[in-house]
Parts: structure tokens; C-alpha cells; sequence
């Protein structure tokens, strides 16, 4: 074992968080390169790139819980997260080299002259196993940050981990926008790669789990009841997710719809909706009367359920705010790239300097809950105020405090809340409360956006939807034993 994780040095917590940077790397690659990609260089329609971008949410909803149940109960290459990190790792880095040469894997696989023929097959399936390299491996490369840390650490190693992801987030953006997105796909595939296998090697993972104790007296359920009881505040969201896939992607019409005023929801969205909210309401009052540890857990799937609601309306709709609300035209993309960097910079910085010391004084979930009421405020602004691009940056900057606490002290927060042995299932399903999400943004937000005639509404929605996520991170408890750990690691 290095000295450095024998002492738990920051240097270790840097080793620490390198293997989900590597993913969450690739995964930037993704994000700037493959529309581009996929428009400039094989010409696919809007409407066959849309295929392509939804084999990720799909990928995400089977993959993770899946390899994290798996990762749980095996031990090889002495781990049991080190093998995922770097098949996933491996298989991520060869699909982004694949991306800028499927008429390469064309001509092995299609015969004939014609030169699309079989090229949205083939960028689907990369685009999938590329989506399915990066999920194999984000979960154990997060279960990874739990497995070597007590409980005491737990907000320091998560909080690092998105300073050093952000950072290289940051340097994504930069490697993009000065050598371009051809540039960005190589490095990409070298950064994931080495950021990932050198410290899973590096890493001695726990044969026996710390943190154990309290499951033990508790008594553990068994893994199907667990996936039961943790997915009872996503019903909702699973109900709208499936419906998605049979409309969207299969094509097939399901009839009838209701009207609520000047609100129009298909009759399986009305009942998505009226689903949500009863487990929504029965979560927060415990009607089950599951116990304490399982109830704070689906809270916690709750809340942020609802904070990724908003975020990704955000990330998907705000360059279309910024070209008709503010009428930006086609500087509208210059100014959204130069705001995702302001708010990737400010989430980079905050986390461990600044919202790690915040937690151990007052909880991670009070924390918590005061970013996201911040990044509400932000969004609020842009929604009431911001007339130029200056005042959209300053807000954007404002909204970057929650980003920074979303994509780190939640991670800590539900780690604390679940059996230590089922880490990785309990990481995978808390995905869920990520993907599904997304998958209301795409469509049924986007609906929304689309019919508006003012596009303001997107912050609107992001600003209503994070103050709903605040209040519900409210009924999560801020354990006192979270603060005064803390303090004894000090």
C-alpha cells in the first residue's frame, strides 16, 4: 500500500478521484464531439443523431446497477472495482478512437459503393458501447471513492473527486475550443485510458469493508427487496421512461390524452405524473414504514431526481434561450460554450475548498440544500433578469455553486445512507435518479420548449424545478454524527 493512502494525504484523494475523472473525461469528449461528428463528417439528419444520443440513457439504465450488483460480490485482479475500471476504460478509449473513423469499420463490415450505407447501425452501436464503456466504469470508479474512505472521510473523498473531475472538465472545453474537437477525441482516448489503469493499480482496495457494523445489527435484506424498495420514488419516472422508448424510439401510438388548463400530457404522462407525486408524498411520510436507513435513502433518490430535471433542461435548451430570447442569432453558440465554462470552472474550484469545509461545520445535506437553493436563485435570475450576456455569465457563475455540490456531495450523501456490501448496486440505482431524468428533459421539456413562444420558459423550468429539489433535500436527515466525524477527522 502507497504511504500516502496509509496516511489519507490529499495526494492520495487526487489518486483517488483520477479513475472517475478518466470517465467523466471521455464523457466531455462525448458531450463536444459527437453531434459535431456525426453532422460534419458522415452527414447523419438531426433526427438519426437523435437515435444515436439515445442509446446513452439506456445504456446508463441497464448497465450500471448491473455491474455495480456484479462488482459487489466478485474479487479479481485483487478488487473488485479494478477490473471494471479498466475493461471499462479500455473498451472507452477504442471507441473514441472508432468515432473518427466508422467509414474505416464501413468498409470492413458493408459491402457495396454507397456511403451511408450501414453508418447509422455503426454509429449507434459505438456511440453504445461507448456509453456502456463509460457506465461499466463509472459506478465502480464512485463505489471506489466509498470502499476506501470511513465515513468521516467520505465528503472530502467525493469533494475531491469533482475538483480534480471539473478541472479536467475545464480542460476539456480548453483542448476543444483551441485544437479543436478532432484534437480533443485523441487526447481523450489517452487521458481516459492512463487516468484510469495507473491508479486502479496504484489503489489497494479493502478486502473487508469498513463502515459495516451498523448493517450488521440492522440485519440485511435481500438484494431484490432492496432494488424494490429503492426504486418506489422512480416509479413514476420508469413509467414515463418505458413510455418514451415505445413511442419515441419503436414508433408505437398509445391513445388518449387529458388536458390540464393549457397543460396537454399524453394519458400515460398524466398517470407518470399522478404516480410521482403520490410516492413522492408517501416517501416523505414513510408510508411504508420501511426502515429508517431504506426511507432516507429514496429521499435522497427523490430529491435529486428532481434536481437533474432541471440541470439537464438547462444543459439541453439554454442555447436556444440564448438565440431567441436574448436574440444572440449565431453567436449563440460561442456565448453558451464560453457560460458551460464559467460554470465547469466555478464547480471545479468550489467543492473541496470551499463546500467540503462548509460540511463538516453544518452537514453535508444542509450543504447540500443551501447550493441548490443558490443555483435556484441563479436560474431565477437569468430567468427575470439577464438581458445581455454579462448578466447571463454572472448567473451562470451563481448557478455553478449547486453544479459544484450536484456532481460530488450527493454521492457522499447516499453512501452514508446504504449497506456498505451493496455499494455498487446502491451507486447503480442511484444513476437512475440521473438518467431517468434526462429522459423527461429530452422529451417532454423539450416539448414544452418547442411550443413556448418565449424561451425563457427553460429557466423557468430549471429555477421551479431546483427550488422543488431544495425543499425535498430538506426532509433528508442532516445527521449530527455527519458533523461531529467530521470534526474528530480534523
Amino acid at each position: 500500500m502507497l504511504q500516502i493512502q496509509k496516511n489519507k494525504s490529499n495526494p492520495f484523494f487526487v489518486l483517488l478521484s483520477l479513475p472517475s475523472t478518466a470517465m467523466g473525461f471521455a464523457l466531455s469528449v462525448q458531450i463536444s464531439a459527437l453531434s459535431w461528428i456525426l453532422f460534419s463528417m458522415y452527414r447523419l439528419e438531426i433526427h438519426e443523431i437523435g437515435i444515436v444520443w439515445a442509446a446513452g440513457p439506456i445504456a446508463g439504465i441497464i448497465a450500471q446497477p448491473i455491474v455495480g450488483l456484479i462488482s459487489d460480490k466478485m474479487w479479481f485482479m485483487g478488487g473488485r472495482r479494478r477490473p471494471w475500471i479498466i475493461i471499462g476504460s479500455l473498451l472507452a478509449a477504442l471507441m473514441l478512437l472508432a468515432l473518427p473513423n466508422l467509414e474505416i469499420i464501413q468498409k470492413i463490415f458493408v459491402s457495396g459503393n454507397d456511403p451511408k450505407a450501414g453508418l447509422l447501425s455503426i454509429a449507434v452501436i459505438v456511440a453504445l458501447l461507448l456509453d456502456l464503456s463509460i457506465n461499466v466504469s463509472l459506478n465502480p470508479t464512485r463505489s471506489l471513492v466509498a470502499d476506501c474512505t470511513t465515513l468521516d472521510e467520505r465528503s472530502k473523498g467525493y469533494t475531491w473527486m469533482q475538483t480534480i473531475s471539473g478541472s479536467f472538465a475545464v480542460l476539456a472545453y480548453f483542448i476543444g475550443g483551441i485544437l479543436g474537437n478532432m484534437a480533443l477525441i485523441y487526447i481523450g482516448a489517452v487521458i481516459t485510458l492512463g487516468a484510469a489503469i495507473i491508479p486502479a493499480f496504484l489503489i489497494e482496495e479493502p478486502r473487508h469493508l469498513a463502515n459495516t457494523e451498523e448493517t450488521k445489527k440492522e440485519g440485511n435484506a435481500s438484494t431484490s427487496k432492496d432494488v424494490i424498495i429503492s426504486l418506489f420514488p422512480l416509479i413514476g419516472l420508469l413509467v414515463y421512461g418505458v413510455y418514451v422508448l415505445i413511442t419515441r424510439l419503436i414508433g408505437i401510438n398509445i391513445p388518449g390524452r387529458v388536458h390540464i388548463g393549457p397543460i396537454d400530457l399524453s394519458i400515460v404522462e398524466f398517470a407518470s405524473l399522478s404516480i410521482f407525486v403520490i410516492t413522492s408524498i408517501m416517501v416523505l411520510t414513510n408510508a411504508l414504514r420501511i426502515p429508517k436507513k431504506a426511507n432516507e435513502y429514496q429521499k435522497v433518490l427523490l430529491a435529486h431526481s428532481l434536481t437533474w430535471v432541471g440541470v439537464q433542461t438547462m444543459f439541453i435548451y439554454a442555447f436556444f434561450f440564448l438565440s431567441e430570447k436574448m436574440g444572440l442569432g449565431d453567436a449563440a453558440g460561442k456565448v453558451n460554450s464560453l457560460a458551460f465554462f464559467i460554470l465547469s470552472l466555478v464547480s471545479a474550484i468550489l467543492p473541496a475548498f470551499v463546500l467540503n469545509p462548509i460540511a463538516r461545520k453544518i452537514g453535508m445535506v444542509k450543504t447540500h440544500y443551501i447550493a441548490i437553493f443558490i443555483m435556484a436563485i441563479g436560474y431565477g435570475g437569468i430567468f427575470f433578469l439577464a438581458n445581455s450576456p454579462v448578466l447571463y455569465y454572472f448567473f451562470i457563475a451563481v448557478a455553478g455553486v449547486g453544479w459544484g455540490s450536484v456532481v460530488s456531495l450527493p454521492f457522499a450523501i447516499m453512501s452514508e445512507k446504504v449497506d456498505q456490501t451493496k455499494m455498487g448496486l446502491y451507486m447503480g440505482i442511484f444513476n437512475l435518479s440521473v438518467v431517468l431524468p434526462q429522459l423527461v428533459a429530452s422529451f417532454k421539456m423539450g416539448e414544452v420548449v418547442h411550443n413556448a413562444v418565449d424561451k425563457s420558459i427553460v429557466f423557468g423550468i430549471c429555477m421551479i424545478t431546483l427550488a422543488i429539489s431544495g425543499v425535498l433535500w430538506m426532509f433528508v436527515r442532516n445527521d449530527k454524527k455527519e458533523t461531529s466525524l467530521a470534526h474528530k477527522a480534523e
